[in-house]
């Protein structure tokens, strides 16, 4: 009987890892087939395109002032969250999350029909004489929608594991919820906050559908490096596969590092020094 059951476990850990290695190399071919595809080489003179050029900078430009607004407004939501008195948590968490279930032409869609001249606040804008769609303020808005949830997440996450004894001694010395998330929370959840931000950054230079559904495909405006690369696709293969490593490795760079230094690893609860004597 002992034996049968050893067997049996030998034979479920074998399986198990025969699943688990099928899993990483699916998705390592993928990535793998870009970067054997073409030599180094051929890639790093793309770099010298004034089209790559342009949409290299158009891709960072954007990306990172969709990180800004993404941190500027989700920090404030990120503490509303793990606050005890917030009403519908549950409700405004889905919301939050949406976008990372929701097909990325779906999203520019409902971003254009929100903020087109037809949409919900099309009329109020157009009398301001502000027009949105198809402008590169577009592309920041749709890569702001779809990386907001990465960062929202990741510091909601980081601001529970907080360690309630300080926050409880902050109460103790009458500090008000403001000092108290600004001088305990926020430092104490700092290697999340990072965490989040760099996740956030790397959706948003990779954001492709929302943008050409809701900002569309103008080069010097709205064509970041994946419209570059679905561009390329229909013409120059080479150029294609060259911008498709490009995103690939900033990717990897970025999920690497914050793993590497670990950031990107939850922070554990802080614990309470201990008194001396």
């Amino acid at each position: 009987m002992r034996r049968a059951n050893g067997l049996l476990g030998v034979a479920l850990q074998t399986a198990a890892l025969t699943a688990a290695g099928l899993l990483v190399a699916f998705l390592a071919l993928p990535p793998l087939a870009l970067v054997l595809r073409i030599p180094v080489g051929s890639v790093l003179s793309r770099f010298a395109e004034p089209v790559v050029l342009e949409a290299l900078r158009l891709s960072l430009l954007t990306s990172l002032a969709a990180t800004a607004l993404v941190m500027l407004l989700g920090l404030p939501l990120a503490y509303a969250l793990v606050s005890r008195s917030l009403r519908g948590r549950r409700l405004i968490e889905t919301l939050i999350d949406l976008p990372m279930v929701l097909p990325p032409t779906v999203a520019g869609a409902g971003l254009l029909f929100a903020f087109g001249r037809a949409g919900l606040l099309g009329g109020a804008l157009g009398a301001l004489g502000i027009s949105i769609p198809f402008t590169t303020v577009a592309v920041v808005l749709a890569q702001t929608f779809v990386a907001a949830p990465f960062f929202v997440s990741t510091v909601v996450a980081g601001l529970r594991e907080v360690e309630p004894r300080y926050l409880e001694l902050a109460a103790t010395l009458r500090a008000s919820p403001s000092t108290t998330f600004v001088r305990v929370m926020l430092p104490l959840s700092l290697p999340s906050i990072l965490a989040g931000a760099g996740m956030a950054w790397a959706r948003a230079l990779g954001e492709f559908g929302a943008t050409i559904t809701f900002a569309g495909n103008l080069p010097g405006v709205t064509r970041t490096l994946p419209l570059a690369v679905y561009t390329a696709l229909q013409s120059d293969l080479e150029a294609a596969v060259s911008l498709s490593v490009v995103l690939l490795v900033v990717s990897f760079v970025v999920l690497l590092g914050l793993r590497g230094s670990g950031i990107g690893a939850l922070p554990r609860r802080v614990r309470a020094p201990r008194r001396a004597g």
